[in-house]
């Protein structure tokens, strides 16, 4: 009993100890104002579904410029256009660096592109990657020709009656074209292995308890240790493992016909480069590559795969629209046209569409995190040297200086007097500066070359016996907006 009691005693003695620390703790000179949270969890427990609206309501109080407390972490919220343009853009070499972040720690294993942080190595493989990307026909007619190819058997699938659900439809067609530039060929829909790695990448970013504890677990790391936190962290560990496994055999199995007189794709390209570089190169070696091919997959398929479900979603909620992009559509490329980036100047009210898309479903709310790596200014505020920097892009996208009523879904705010598409520099799902998403050329011709050769085809129809859900239905998994579950009927027309 006494043994229980000094126990209890401890243990109360530690949580009081803790909470007078906290009462005690103050943040940096001149840092940016913001709320205070609880001990240990910081502001975690008054976080709304969608964390984006939460940092945009503490704008009307705080300012563009928002410090909010994570665990025993204080980071840096921008939550307008001005100032992520000052940071990114404008310092884009102060506020390039990638702050720890212990989800991307279990699926990258402290290697990979998209989460590394800024110096001479992220510096050579971006080099590497933008050429690279380019060289495989990135935002060139060889692409085109790719997507306009993947279409036909996207089309098929959409129409087929398989059991899978429209966003693993949607999600295999995307990653088919990142298949195509890594691999050198698109894989078929039913190959399980392929199957699988796709449904992994998915797993992470669906409306499920799994999905949000990651997320609480990538804000207060020390939840990792406690049930059933814990268990969510293995089980990520393992499939990112699985994940690897399978990429591993890709890099082998080119390793194993290389030739450097015929670059078939991606990976030969970077074998290539560590065959020049010679061994112990810290940029170009097999581990790198394998998490690069991991980070191009995931970058290149889950955010464009979301955007095109919300985009299906649009279409039957809003019959009117689909009818007026049908009417373009047909009116530009007939019943047997091949979509074409070269179309979008005769298609105004569907590059309106696709904006709007954009704007109002933000695919990645809060972009990648960003941290400083030197001592900065911003908006008159001194931001420590290692704080992690959020771009608040969703409030952005909602900020009613640039959109009015930015809760609507309405295409026509991007047509001019002419009805001529308006493009809108603050519409940035890709983010801006240094570390912008490499793949958006990519990005946006499938949007649009799948959007246009869907409805050129097929008409989208409400199913009759599942009602639809809301199209502002949505939900944020692990740093991403994603659409509700629905089911669609599709018409030839």
């Amino acid at each position: 009993m006494w043994i229980e009691l000094f126990d209890y005693t401890n243990v109360l003695a530690i949580l009081a100890a803790s909470i007078f620390w906290f009462s005690l703790r103050r943040k940096p000179q001149n840092f940016p104002p913001g709320p205070r949270g609880l001990p240990f969890v910081g502001y975690i427990p008054f976080m709304e579904k969608n964390p984006a609206e939460t940092f945009m309501k503490l704008k009307e109080k705080y300012g563009s410029v928002v410090s909010v407390q994570f665990g025993q972490e204080d980071w840096v919220i921008l939550n307008d256009y001005d100032t992520i343009s000052e940071a990114f853009v404008k310092q884009g070499q102060k506020f390039s660096g990638r702050p720890y972040n212990l989800y991307f720690e279990l699926i990258t294993k402290g290697r990979g592109f998209l989460t590394m942080d800024y110096g001479s190595t992220w510096k050579d493989l971006s080099k590497f990657g933008h050429a690279t990307l380019k060289e495989m026909g990135m935002g060139k007619k060889r692409m085109e020709t790719n997507v306009n190819e993947e279409l036909r058997f996207l089309i098929e699938s959409l129409t087929s009656s398989n059991g899978e659900s429209i966003r693993m439809k949607l999600n295999l067609a995307v990653s088919n074209m990142v298949c195509r530039i890594a691999l050198g060929s698109r894989l078929e829909y039913h190959e399980s292995k392929f199957k699988h790695m796709i449904e992994t990448f998915m797993k992470q970013s669906e409306d499920t308890s799994h999905s949000h504890m990651l997320f609480a677990v990538s804000l207060a790391p020390f939840l990792r240790f406690i049930p059933p936190f814990s268990n969510v962290v293995k089980i990520t560990s393992e499939e990112a493992e699985c994940l690897m496994a399978y990429l591993r055999e890709f890099v082998e199995e080119h390793e194993s016909n290389f030739d450097d007189s015929d670059i078939r794709d991606f990976i030969d390209a970077f074998l290539n480069e560590m065959k020049k570089r010679g061994k112990d190169d810290d940029a170009f070696n097999k581990i790198q590559l394998i998490r690069y091919v991991r980070d191009i997959f995931h970058a290149g398929s889950v955010t464009t795969s979301g955007t095109l479900t919300w985009g299906l979603l649009a279409l039957v909620c809003y019959p009117k629209y689909q009818e007026k992009i049908a009417g373009e559509v047909l009116a530009t490329l007939g019943e047997e046209g091949v979509p074409s980036m070269e179309h979008r100047d005769k298609m105004p009210y569907t590059s309106a569409f696709i904006q709007e898309l954009i704007r109002l479903k933000t695919s990645a709310p809060l972009g990648v995190f960003h941290k400083n790596n030197e001592e900065t200014n911003i908006n008159g505020y001194t931001i420590p040297i290692n704080t992690t920097i959020v771009p608040n892009i969703w409030a952005v996208h909602y900020d009613t200086k640039y959109f009015e009523n930015p809760r609507e879904f309405r295409p026509e705010r991007f047509l001019d007097s002419d009805e001529k598409f308006c493009r809108s520099n603050h519409v940035i799902p890709f983010s801006i500066g240094l570390r912008h998403c490499m793949g958006e050329q990519l990005a946006r011709m499938e949007l649009f070359v799948f959007l246009t050769g869907i409805i050129q085809k097929l008409k989208v129809l409400p199913d009759p016996v599942k009602p639809l859900p809301s199209f502002y239905d949505g939900a944020f998994c692990m740093g991403t907006y994603e659409p509700p579950h629905f089911d669609v009927v599709f018409e030839r027309r």
